[in-house]
Formats: C-alpha cells, structure tokens, sequence
C-alpha cells in the first residue's frame, strides 16, 4: 500500500454476486436509487441494494449477449449495451425490457451514456463508430471524422459535446453538436484510453491503462498526464467522488487509487482479494464508492 500526506486508509469491502462467473463490469446508480450492473459472463443485469447488501438479478433472452455499459437515462430507464448480441437493452426497474438492434453488423456496442439531446449514446466499438438511440429505439450511427481503426469506448458529456476515448491509440475525441469530430492526442503514444469521466469543476478526466496514468482534459481543452507510482498497474475505471478527488481501479496492481484534481496523488489502497479483476467505479452521494471485482464475481465498496 502507498498512501500521501495524513489521509486514513479507506476500508475495502467486498459483495459476492450469488451467480457464478458473472464477471460484473460497468455499474450506474438507477432511479430507484440501487446499483445496477452489468453481468457479462452470465449475460444479466445486477442489483446491489448498498444499505442491505442484497442483490436482484434479471437475466437477459440471452444469455452469451455479453452486457458491457450501462447507464440511467433521462426517461428513468436502464439502457445498456449488449457486446456479443450488438443490441441495445432498454430496462425498468420493474424488470419490464426491450431490446433494439443496430443497423450495422458486429458493431460491438460498448461504452454508453446519456446524452444532452435527449437521446441515449453509445460506441460501436468493433466497427469504430458512435451512435444515439432514441427514447423509443431508433438508432443513428456516426463514423464521419473518427480515426479508422481507432475503437471508441467509454462515452462523457461535457455541455453539449460527446467526448469518447479512442482504445486503440493515444486519443480523445469530442463531436461538437454541428456534427463535426476534434481529436486531442495524449502526450504518451499508444497510451490507452479507457474509462472517462467529468469532474464537477468541468475537467475532463481518463484514464491511460498502457502508460499507467491519468489524464485531464481541461475546459480550454488543454491535455495534461498525471502518473502513479505503481508499475504496470493497469487502470481501468475513474469517478469523481463526493470529496472532489479522483478515485480510479488499478487493475494489474490489485489496487483502489485517489489522485487530487490537481493531479497529486493521495494513495493507492490493496483490494483484499487478489487478482479481484477491478474495473468500472461509481461513487454514492453518501461518500462511498463502489467497484466491479470482473474476474472474482463481487461488486467491492470503499468506504473512505
């Protein structure tokens, strides 16, 4: 464990899911105020009831379609992306679902967000492509202005721009509401890009799993790199908790890390479980924060 400065050490918990390899990936907070997951090894949507510790578990038509993203949208249902299935999931709390297919083929749906038109946007990873769905499953997919090859991932909203990470090379990009797409490179080649998310002071940050650090994107869309110390740690998932700080998955290094908006580490705390698979992390207005455990089956919470 390194930590910095005079800040306790947070304490890690872990939740079982109760099906077996159900690899949990990315989680949101839904309307009803329970933490929704997706299980992509068993091809369900989770519950995680964060006062009971209790789980609900709402299996999919099918059960290889790989949910990947999920998020609340603006119509106060769950939508979520289908990887292996190339559909687009719409879910109620009440268990009621819908699923749209995507014109494209093999478009691997992705990362996912709400977005500032009303409209629900996802990655067409697989084929290099965003896309909106509407409230009522009418999809429109975009390519124009993305770098061929460059397999966007996870989605953010800054104002009315899209900005979506570019996994397979060193860059963000960001659609502008005119259609048009602007590309920042990150200072590190081959850096990664994966999770993203929007700081309450309108930083954009994200992570670089090959070159072991965090970056900002600022509101004058100014790029800058903070590292950890940790080698190889492998990020995957960052949020912004209640405290301002950046709190993000290590998942090599088996760690939870918090780094300073301004970009000074505070620590990177041990996951009690080894090789626990740490990727997405969302933060509760109550201070805690939750992380899925991908390759153990548990939803982990830090209570700082």
């Amino acid at each position: 464990m390194i930590t910095r400065g005079n800040t306790e050490v947070p304490t890690i918990v872990e939740h079982r899911i109760p099906t077996a390899g159900s690899r949990p990936y990315i989680l949101t907070f839904g309307p009803d105020g329970g933490l929704w997951f997706c299980e992509s090894g068993t091809g369900k949507i989770g519950r995680l009831d964060i006062m009971s510790g209790r789980f609900r578990e709402i299996a999919l038509p099918s059960p290889d379609c790989q949910p990947i993203g999920i998020i609340t949208g603006g119509d106060g249902h769950l939508w979520f992306t289908e990887y292996a299935g190339h559909r687009i999931g719409r879910l109620s709390i009440d268990g009621d679902l819908r699923e749209f297919n995507l014109p494209t083929p093999a478009a691997g749906p992705n990362g996912i967000i709400d977005g500032p038109d009303g409209n629900v946007w996802f990655s067409e990873t697989d084929v290099s492509q965003i896309a909106s769905v509407t409230p009522g499953g009418v999809v429109t997919e975009m390519r124009s202005g993305i770098p061929a090859d460059s397999r966007p991932l996870a989605l953010a909203v800054r104002g009315d721009d899209i900005w979506f990470t570019l996994a397979a090379g060193s860059g963000i990009a960001c659609r502008r509401p005119d259609g048009t797409v602007h590309v920042i490179e990150t200072p590190s080649p081959g850096s990664q890009p994966r999770a993203l998310t929007i700081h309450p002071n309108g930083d954009l940050w994200f992570v670089l799993t090959d070159a072991g650090a965090l970056a900002r994107v600022d509101a004058n869309d100014d790029i800058s790199e903070h590292r950890v110390p940790t080698a190889n740690a492998s990020l995957r998932g960052v949020t912004a908790g209640v405290d301002g700080d950046l709190w993000f998955t290590e998942n090599a290094a088996n760690k939870i890390g918090r780094m300073r908006p301004d970009g000074t580490l505070v620590g990177e705390y041990d996951i009690p479980t080894s090789g626990s698979g740490a990727r997405a992390i969302v933060g509760a207005s109550d201070g805690r924060l939750f992380f899925s455990q991908h390759d153990i089956g548990c939803i982990g919470e830090v209570r700082p």
